[in-house]
C-alpha cells in the first residue's frame, strides 16, 4: 500500500531561512514559544521603502510577543544606498542589503517580501519616484503580496507627503494605501487569481509615526519594551541585534533596555480605539471548526515538558490531524506547517544535505551526501531520501542518536538553469526589475539550486521535510560554515580589465581568462589565451563593450591561429 506523506515548509519558528545558512538550531524556549505561536490567528505587514527603514523593535513585539505572523514588505532592496563595508553599489549593493534583511528576520521573527522596484538614489518627489518606478507594476507588486499574506493590519514607517523626508519613503505610503484599497477590489489586477489567491479586505492601515502622536482620537500607543523571559532579552535588546545586521549602512546599534512606545496614527479602514489589532479576532474562533482545535493546542501548552520537548509530540501530532479537517485553506495550510515544523523541532531528528563542493556544474555530476540521525530516539522511521532526482529506498527505522548516511553522485543536466537571483534573470527597466514569474514576485531570494525531500513517518504519521542541498567545509578560524550550492557553466571566460575599450573596427590583441569547471576535451585551449575580436558595431557602442555571455555569441575568436569551432563558443 502506498504511503502517504505530507509536503511542508518550515516557517514556525526560522521565518524564511536563507539556503546560505547553517540549519537553525531550536532551543526548548524556542519550541514553546512556536507552540504559544499556534494559538494566534492574527497577521501584520509593514511596509516602507528600502532596507533599514522598518521599525525591527515593533516587528520583534508583534512577531515574539504579540505573536502575529508578521511581515516586512520593503519596495526596494536598498540598491542605491551607502556601503560602508565594501565598493560594491548599484545591483550589487542591493544584493548585499537583500542578505541584511534577511539575517535581520532571523533575528527578529518576521518575514521578508519585496517588490520589484529599484532603489535608483535619492528622489526629490513622490510623483517622481512612482514614474520611475512604474506606479501600476509596483502597485500589482504589493497588491499580490497583500492577497497571499493576508493581513489584518497593514502598518506604514512614512506619511505620503514631505514629511516623509524624500520621494521613495512618501511613495511607499501610497504605494501601501492604494493596495490597501485595491487588494479587496476584485476589479483590480484581476490575472493574479489564477494563481489561486483572492481578494483580501485589510481592517485598517495606520502610520507608525516617528513624530509622535497627535492628541486626537485617532492616535493609539503601544509599549514595545516588555521583557522576554524566554528568550532573556527584552524587545528593544532583540530589536538592537536586528537593527546591527544592517552593515553596509554601518547601522550598529546598543540594545534598549525599559519602556519604548510607538505611535499609531489612523489612515483608513475600520479606526482603531487602543490597540492597532482591535476588532480582529485573533484566536480559533475566528474558523469554523477552530475552537477544538484551540482548545488541543491549550493541552499541548498545559503539559509541556522545557526538558523534554519530544514528550509533546503525540498531542501536536493529534492537532496535526485535527487540522486536516479545516476549511479554510489559508490557516489550514499555515497552521500545518508550523504544526509540522515543531514536532521535526521536538523530536530532535537532524537532517543535513551536504556536498564538497560549491558549484554543482552543466553536463556533470555533483556529489551529494544526506545524513539523518535521531538523537532524542523518539518513535520515527524514514521511508526514503529523494536527493535531487535520485531517490533511494530505505525503510528503516530511525534507532537513538545512530547516523544514517546515503551518498550519491547526482547528475547535472546541461539545460539545468544557471544559478542567478530571480529578479536579475530578465532585462531590467529604468526603475524596476521585470520578472515574468508570478509566483517568484515579493520572494527575497531563490529558493536553494538541489534539495534532498525526506520521507519520515513520526509518531505514525507521514511527514515530507525538504532539505537545501548546502557545500559544508571547515574554516580554521571560522570553523563549520554552511554555504549555497551555484549552478554553474562547463567554462566561463572573464576579462581583466572587465571593460574593454577600443575604437569601432579596431581589431586589437586581448588576454582572456578561460576557467574550466568541468573535464572537457579542451588540450589545445590555454588558460590564458590571446584572441583577436570580429565584431559588427551593431553590438556595441563606439567607445566601450562588456564582454559578457549573453554577448560572447557573437564573436569569432581564434586561439593559437586556430578557429575555435562555434560549439564550443556556445559552451563558453
Amino acid at each position: 500500500m502506498m504511503k502517504k506523506f505530507t509536503l511542508f515548509l518550515l516557517l514556525v519558528v526560522s521565518g524564511l531561512a536563507s539556503a546560505a545558512q547553517a540549519p537553525t538550531v531550536y532551543t526548548s524556549s524556542d519550541i514553546f514559544l512556536g507552540i504559544k505561536k499556534l494559538k494566534v490567528l492574527g497577521s501584520v505587514l509593514y511596509m516602507a521603502a528600502h532596507p533599514d527603514d522598518e521599525n525591527t523593535r515593533l516587528l520583534a513585539y508583534l512577531a515574539k510577543d504579540r505573536l502575529y505572523r508578521t511581515g516586512y514588505l520593503s519596495l526596494t532592496r536598498g540598491d542605491g544606498g551607502q556601503n560602508l563595508i565594501g565598493d560594491e553599489q548599484g545591483i550589487d549593493l542591493g544584493l548585499i542589503r537583500t542578505q541584511e534583511l534577511l539575517a535581520a528576520r532571523r533575528i527578529d521573527g518576521a518575514e521578508q517580501f519585496f517588490s520589484t522596484a529599484y532603489d535608483f538614489g535619492f528622489s526629490k518627489t513622490t510623483e517622481e519616484a512612482l514614474q520611475i518606478w512604474d506606479r501600476n507594476k509596483v502597485l500589482a507588486d504589493a497588491v499580490w503580496v497583500i492577497r497571499k499574506f493576508q493581513p489584518d493590519v497593514i502598518i506604514t514607517r512614512f506619511p505620503p507627503d514631505s514629511r516623509a523626508g524624500h520621494g521613495h519613503h512618501s511613495g511607499s505610503a501610497v504605494i501601501a494605501h492604494e493596495a490597501f484599497i485595491a487588494a479587496a477590489d476584485p476589479s483590480k489586477f484581476p490575472e493574479q487569481f489564477k494563481f489561486g489567491i483572492k481578494p483580501w479586505k485589510v481592517k485598517r492601515i495606520v502610520w507608525n509615526s516617528f513624530l509622535g502622536g497627535g492628541n486626537d482620537n485617532k492616535t493609539i500607543t503601544l509599549d514595545v519594551g516588555a521583557y522576554n523571559s524566554l528568550l532573556g532579552k527584552s524587545y528593544g535588546e532583540i530589536a538592537a541585534l536586528s537593527r546591527s545586521q544592517h552593515k553596509s549602512q554601518g547601522f550598529g546599534v546598543s540594545g534598549s533596555r525599559g519602556a519604548q512606545m510607538e505611535a499609531f496614527l489612523h489612515t483608513d479602514g475600520e479606526q482603531a480605539k487602543s490597540d492597532v489589532m482591535d476588532g480582529v479576532d485573533v484566536s480559533w474562533k475566528r474558523v469554523a471548526g477552530g475552537e477544538a482545535i484551540g482548545a488541543a493546542i491549550d493541552e499541548v501548552i498545559k503539559n509541556y515538558s522545557l526538558t523534554d520537548p519530544s514528550l509533546s509530540i503525540p498531542a501536536l501530532v493529534k492537532v496535526y490531524k485535527m487540522l486536516d479537517n479545516l476549511q479554510d485553506p489559508y490557516w489550514k495550510k499555515l497552521k500545518q506547517n508550523e504544526v509540522a515544523g515543531l514536532i521535526e523541532a521536538a523530536s530532535g531528528i537532524w537532517m543535513e544535505a551536504t556536498t564538497t563542493t560549491p558549484f554543482a556544474v552543466q553536463g556533470d555530476s555533483i556529489r551529494v551526501q544526506v545524513v539523518i540521525n535521531n538523537r532524542m530516539g523518539v518513535s520515527a522511521s524514514i521511508a526514503s531520501v529523494l536527493i535531487d532526482s535520485i531517490s533511494k529506498k530505505l525503510d528503516s527505522k530511525l534507532e537513538k542518536n545512530s547516523n544514517v548516511t546515503v551518498a550519491e553522485n547526482i547528475p547535472v543536466s546541461a539545460s539545468r538553469p544557471l544559478s542567478q537571483p530571480y529578479w536579475l534573470e530578465e532585462q531590467m527597466s529604468e526603475g524596476s526589475f521585470n520578472v515574468s514569474d508570478q509566483n517568484k514576485i515579493g520572494m527575497p531570494e531563490n529558493l536553494a539550486a538541489m534539495y534532498a525531500t525526506f520521507y519520515l513517518t513520526i509518531d505514525g504519521v507521514n511527514f515530507v521535510f525538504p532539505k537545501p542541498v548546502r557545500y559544508k567545509f571547515t574554516d580554521p578560524v571560522k570553523g563549520e560554515i554552511w554555504q549555497p550550492i551555484n549552478i554553474v557553466p562547463a567554462a566561463t571566460i572573464s576579462t581583466d580589465p572587465g571593460i574593454l575599450v577600443f575604437r569601432k573596427d579596431e581589431n586589437k590583441p586581448v588576454e582572456f581568462t578561460v576557467r574550466v569547471n568541468v573535464n572537457k576535451n579542451i588540450e589545445n585551449y590555454k588558460a590564458k589565451i590571446t584572441t583577436r575580436l570580429t565584431h559588427s558595431s551593431k553590438n556595441f557602442n563606439d567607445s566601450a563593450f562588456s564582454l559578457t555571455k549573453g554577448l560572447w555569441k557573437d564573436y569569432l575568436f581564434q586561439i593559437d591561429n586556430t578557429m575555435m569551432p562555434r560549439a564550443e563558443q556556445d559552451v563558453l
